[in-house]
């Protein structure tokens, strides 16, 4: 991902510590299901499907990952290319989302300023290779990064990478891909750190530093939101249901 180079030069190796961090102790973000590792209990594959029209406001309730639970109200805004996260629960959040088919990957912040954090999602090839959509906080439009495995297995591994940034300029980048608990780190070739969630055949990874958390959501046939978040310097996760 890109410039995502642009803004990623000062998001170093904090990003592993910092990014799985957020934990909404009243918190938002993410819900339901898996095993992040790898399979989620429905397979999390976004390739070939119509991304549906999630904007709107949702009440929500979820788990933190030491087991406290919380619910609160959520606003999802139209900007672009991309989506405005807004939550409230009892603390305001704020984040960007990336959609790609039924998946949605968002990096949020504590307050109402996510500048600095950014969320990748990928979709995970049959031949190991990573096809995806990125974004930062206050910039409208989507980039675009393709990766091949060139050696590893499952998904970790070192990666060739080649995007798209929104000008249309293009780009390449070295990946490595560590498993890290639950998660799993990203490591590009610009000094830029990730955290990925893995479910079924899609991983979303955010990036930012020590402010900066993430979700992915799966969007339900019923309109809902059904999530599983990271944060909090912890390779566990929890978890969120959004209604509408």
């Amino acid at each position: 991902m890109k410039n995502l180079w642009r803004h990623r030069s000062g998001l170093a190796f904090a990003l592993l510590i910092g990014l799985v961090l957020g934990c909404k102790s009243t918190t938002s973000t993410t819900t339901s299901t898996s095993n992040n590792n790898g399979d989620a209990s429905k397979s999390a594959n976004s390739s070939n499907t119509t991304a549906p029209d999630i904007a709107g406001n949702y009440q929500v309730s979820g788990s933190n990952f030491e087991g406290g639970q919380y619910k609160g109200t959520l606003e999802v805004i139209t900007r672009g290319d991309v989506y405005q996260f807004r939550w409230n629960t009892g603390r305001q959040y704020d984040g960007i989302g990336i959609p790609n088919g039924n998946v949605i990957a968002v990096a949020y912040a504590n307050g109402a300023n996510g500048t600095g954090c950014g969320v990748v999602d990928y979709d995970i090839g049959s031949d190991g290779s990573l096809n995806g959509k990125w974004g930062y906080w206050g910039t409208n439009e989507a980039g675009t990064e393709s990766a091949s495995r060139t050696s590893g297995s499952g998904l970790a591994g070192e990666y060739d990478a080649s995007g798209k940034n929104p000008d249309g300029k293009t780009y390449q980048a070295h990946l490595t891909v560590e498993p890290a608990g639950n998660l799993f780190h990203f490591i590009w070739s610009n000094n830029t750190d990730g955290v990925g969630i893995k479910r079924g055949n899609n991983i979303a990874v955010g990036i930012g530093g020590r402010r900066c958390s993430f979700v992915v959501y799966q969007a339900q046939s019923d309109g809902s939101l059904d999530g599983v978040w990271g944060g909090g310097g912890s390779d566990k996760t929890g978890t969120e249901k959004a209604t509408r």
